[in-house]
């Protein structure tokens, strides 16, 4: 999916920005959004695996059933 905001719109928020928190609080706006992003992938990525392992789970326990009313 293509950029809505392109180049010119990402120059306009960073000027925009660098007005609003002037130069000196703009490195730890930055260094806060990048933990934030940080956590915010860590997140996902946990919940994401624990579905996987869930899943898998699963399917193990469906083919031992399937095993056990074989027998």
């Amino acid at each position: 999916m293509p950029s809505l905001i392109g180049i010119p719109g990402l120059i306009l928020i960073l000027a925009i920005t660098l007005i609003l928190f002037g130069p000196k609080k703009l490195p730890e706006i930055g260094k806060a959004t990048g933990q934030t992003l940080k956590e915010f992938k860590r997140s996902t990525r946990e919940l994401t695996s624990d579905e996987s392992d869930k899943t898998d789970q699963s399917s193990e326990a469906l083919s031992s059933n399937e095993e056990n009313r074989n027998s």
